[in-house]
């Protein structure tokens, strides 16, 4: 996904000019690009509250098994929190280029 959002926004900063069509289909592929912001947000929400909980455990019962997965949870985190942070500044990255597109053909 990150090459391919990457590559995607290379081609549209090498573009000038666009038609309606060709701005109506970059709106779509922005939509889809935002629900996989959403679903990635989700995800990475629900792994950061089951770290939490197994934290939590640990230190009600103090049970070792539940410090392991709590650091497991933590290290699948971390790359979770870097892959979103990377969607939501290219998709904000997206509006921008959609919105100078749009002025453009507005012109």
């Amino acid at each position: 996904m990150k090459e391919y959002l990457e590559n995607y926004i290379k081609e549209l900063e090498k573009k000038k000019n666009l038609s309606k069509e060709e701005l109506e289909q970059v709106l779509i592929k922005i939509k889809f690009f935002q629900h996989e912001r959403l679903i990635h947000l989700i995800v990475t929400v629900f792994v950061g509250i089951v770290a939490c909980l197994f934290l939590l455990g640990f230190l009600a019962l103090e049970n070792v098994l539940l410090f392991i997965l709590f650091i497991l949870m933590i290290i699948l985190f971390i790359p979770y929190i870097f892959h979103y942070y990377f969607l939501e500044n290219n998709v904000q990255r997206l509006y921008k280029i959609y919105d100078n597109l749009k002025e453009k053909l507005d012109d």
